[in-house]
């Protein structure tokens, strides 16, 4: 372990929390609710997969730019407007999203405790602004950072702010996260170095190649940060 005091930036979804699942679980149970006459599941989710993608730009991320595209399928396979009961219905299922319910991974806390003692710790999470800081609040974990940066999107200028904001050193600096596309591959183009921690449930949208790299950490879990830092 190296002890030299250095900047880690942490995403929230997925990596301090889960998040994607709750989805997958309202997903499922949309499926069910849907009950389509001829297409299979997969095709269904297909169709959803497509929308999401289409839409991410324009509604961004949180369970009301969800809701929306599962509207939007329904209107799609149907072609018919959705009512506003079956709009009701949608919103029933999503009720764990809309409540901002949290699950957080296991030892979250008890690791950002021994970190902190440590280093300096930062949070930059996506999506939602109201929505990401219910989150937090509900979490817990907000006295462990030092700043919360709440963003549309994460591209290599969101990094470049935040690094030059808090006069953070690119070299001791690390974007601990599960998503190759929002957290490891712009940080790396930021000049971060970057920790990657899979989760098998990360959202499609949120795949992608990392190529060969040596700052960048691959970890099978998050208490295992505190083995390196």
């Amino acid at each position: 372990m190296n002890t030299a005091r250095r900047s880690l930036i942490f995403d929230a979804d997925d990596t301090l929390w889960e998040n994607n699942v709750l989805f997958e679980r309202v997903v499922e149970d949309y499926l069910d609710w849907l009950a389509h006459p001829t297409l299979s599941r997969p095709e269904i989710r297909s169709v959803l997969d497509d929308i999401e993608a289409a839409n991410v730009k324009n509604n961004g991320y949180g369970s009301r730019a969800f809701l929306g595209n599962l509207a939007q399928t329904f209107e799609r396979l149907y072609a018919r407007p959705v009512t506003d009961a079956q709009r009701a219905e949608i919103e029933d299922l999503a009720a764990a999203l809309l409540h901002h319910d949290i699950e957080l991974m296991p030892g979250v806390a008890d690791v950002l405790g021994t970190l902190g003692t440590r280093h300096d710790l930062f949070l930059l999470t996506k999506g939602d602004q109201t929505e990401q800081r219910r989150k937090l609040d509900a979490s817990g974990l907000a006295h462990h950072f030092a700043a919360v940066h709440i963003v549309p999107e994460k591209d290599p200028d969101v990094y470049r702010e935040v690094t030059v904001e808090h006069g953070l050193i690119n070299e001791n600096t690390w974007m601990i996260g599960n998503s190759p596309k929002s957290d490891i591959l712009p940080a790396r183009a930021a000049g971060l170095n970057a920790v990657f921690i899979p989760h098998v449930s990360t959202w499609v949208l949120e795949h992608s190649e990392i190529p060969p790299d040596d700052r960048v950490l691959r970890l099978p879990s998050f208490t295992a940060l505190l083995d390196h830092f």
